[in-house]
């Protein structure tokens, strides 16, 4: 097998400069934590299990290997495909703008496939201890087993809030797809500018007027976003490119770009509180037992320490600083559609799931990711604060002004979805609307 390129810490570096993330790692040993100890319970994980059972088998195809079952037994829809040619993986020498990287991905977990690769990537989010890196090795002659590989958190820790995380970087690519190391990059999400995102992806549909910096080669580059190169924007065909007939669909949807950027920075807002949570927690029962006071009371400063996380998770949530978008997207790859259609529905028809993609992302700014198993999953002294701060942003107990994108309609509209889609509200919530 191939061993990992030994550039990526480096260039995850140059793009956390950039970006402007705080590198604090937080300590997987931590007995809060035990990431490399404690049970998983994630969607590979369960799929492992059903295969060892004889459940589920997985079929070898051609080329494309274990890509395809896989797809189907992780439930990943094929309009989900996003294309990545910058050599940002530990499979990077088989990367480069003529052959991209393909992702899929759904709310649970997201499968790499490199043309000519050893092995599939899997990263997959697991309720407690965030998210599990695997592969599976791409060889008809073993039978296909998905095994842990921890040795990408070189990557997937210090650039992703100090946990084992996700990320959508954007780089400037050199002909062959190395990221200029001196340009820096961007850790891409809602909040960042059209024009910084997609640098080394390709990127299918429209975007109007609105200039990107995919489908697009920057040598020489200081780190000033050029002009875009005529055919770059606005692309619907990628066979000027890449041979799309290697891949499961001819598409890189913008629409799903977006929607990954959005879902990876909340997977790590919420295992970083949920970590910060639970060593906090640990901490501060340990002191009550000290001083002879109850076991789980929180303490003064431990409330502190968990409400700054929430903070940052519940402004993200509602789509805090999103970029405003001036003409309309459009995706090509039956994603839009495919990804509404999830639901949940309130009696109304409205979904979290929704898009609007005019002026904003979704028609109704509230992460679909409150219905995940990890947001669930978090440690009650953090959930029953974050359900606290959304009560109070939705109805306008908190309408301080970095939720004044909220309109009063848009908060109404979110808290009656939520009220009938949503598990396990606090009581106060039914009550609170009932008044």
């Amino acid at each position: 097998m191939r061993k990992p390129f030994s550039l990526l810490a480096l260039l995850v570096a140059g793009a956390l400069a950039v970006a402007g993330i705080s590198s604090d790692i937080l300590p997987l040993d931590d007995d809060a934590i035990q990431y490399t100890k404690a049970p998983v319970n994630d969607v590979v994980h369960q799929l492992q299990q059903r295969m060892d059972k004889g459940e589920v088998s997985l079929k070898y195809d051609g080329p494309m290997g274990y890509l395809r079952s896989t797809l189907d037994a992780l439930d990943i829809s094929t309009t989900s495909q996003i294309l990545v040619f910058s050599k940002t993986s530990f499979q990077a020498p088989l990367i480069g703008p003529r052959l991209p990287r393909a992702l899929y991905f759904n709310d649970n977990v997201a499968v790499g496939y490199v043309r000519s690769g050893d092995v599939l990537e899997i990263a997959a989010l697991d309720p407690q201890q965030g998210v599990q890196f695997y592969t599976v090795k791409q060889d008809p002659a073993e039978p296909p087993k998905f095994e842990r590989r921890d040795t990408c958190l070189q990557c997937h820790q210090a650039a992703t809030l100090g946990i084992p995380g996700l990320m959508v970087r954007s780089v400037f690519p050199d002909k062959d797809g190395m990221p200029i190391m001196r340009a820096g990059g961007f850790i891409t999400d809602h909040r960042s500018p059209l024009r910084e995102r997609w640098g080394g992806w390709y990127v299918t549909g429209n975007t109007g007027k609105q200039q990107h910096m995919g489908n697009q080669l920057m040598p020489g580059s200081t780190g000033d976003i050029p002009t875009p190169t005529p055919g770059s924007q606005n692309v619907t065909d990628l066979k000027p490119f890449i041979d799309t007939g290697a891949y499961l669909t001819p598409h890189s949807d913008v629409v799903a770009l977006m929607t990954l950027e959005h879902e990876t920075q909340m997977v790590n807002l919420m295992i970083r509180a949920s970590w910060e949570t639970r060593i906090a927690m640990v901490q501060n029962d340990a002191i009550n037992k000290a001083f002879g006071d109850p076991i789980g009371q929180v303490r003064e400063s431990t409330a502190h320490r968990i409400d700054a996380a929430v903070d940052d998770l519940v402004d993200y949530l509602f789509f805090g600083e999103e970029t405003v978008l001036t003409d309309q997207i459009k995706g090509d790859s039956g994603f839009t559609e495919a990804f509404e259609k999830e639901g949940p529905r309130d009696s109304k028809g409205r979904s979290l799931r929704d898009y609007d993609l005019k002026t904003r992302m979704f028609r109704y700014p509230c992460s679909f990711m409150v219905y995940s198993k990890t947001f669930d999953g978090m440690p009650p002294a953090l959930k029953e604060r974050v359900y606290k701060k959304m009560w109070d942003v939705l109805t306008l107990r908190d309408n301080s002004p970095k939720f004044k994108h909220l309109s009063p309609e848009d908060r109404k509209a979110i808290l009656e979805i939520l009220l009938q889609t949503k598990d396990n509200l606090p009581d106060y919530w039914r009550e609170g609307a009932k008044a």
